[in-house]
């Protein structure tokens, strides 16, 4: 399995074609690593909650998605020239398209 890797101004990563929203780099190093702990705790709840039930499953994935808001990586973006989100979608879609396409990946 290859690494994902960044659009050029670093916003996104792609994965298999697709976009998703990159962790905010502004944020200090403490507070990342602190939210990448709970979202990695939240990520194994969802794990073990699929086998309790529902009420566990949806405070497991409430807290995925505390961490990834955090992070930057839902809810609002983190850059501030006012550039839409194409966060989840296809990058040949996108107008990153041109850049990914010479890529030779498509």
């Amino acid at each position: 399995m290859t690494e994902p890797f960044h659009t050029p101004d670093r916003r996104y990563l792609v994965v298999r074609g697709r976009l998703w929203r990159a962790s905010n780099p502004g944020l200090a190093d403490d507070v990342r690593d602190r939210l990448v702990r709970q979202l990695m705790d939240a990520r194994r709840g969802v794990r073990d909650a699929l086998r309790e039930g529902d009420a566990a499953l949806r405070a497991a994935r409430a807290a995925v998605q505390a961490a990834k808001v955090g992070l930057g990586e839902r809810g609002p973006v983190w850059w501030a020239d006012g550039a839409k989100d194409y966060n989840r979608h296809l990058a040949r879609n996108s107008p990153y398209a041109d850049w990914y396409l010479g890529l030779g990946l498509a």
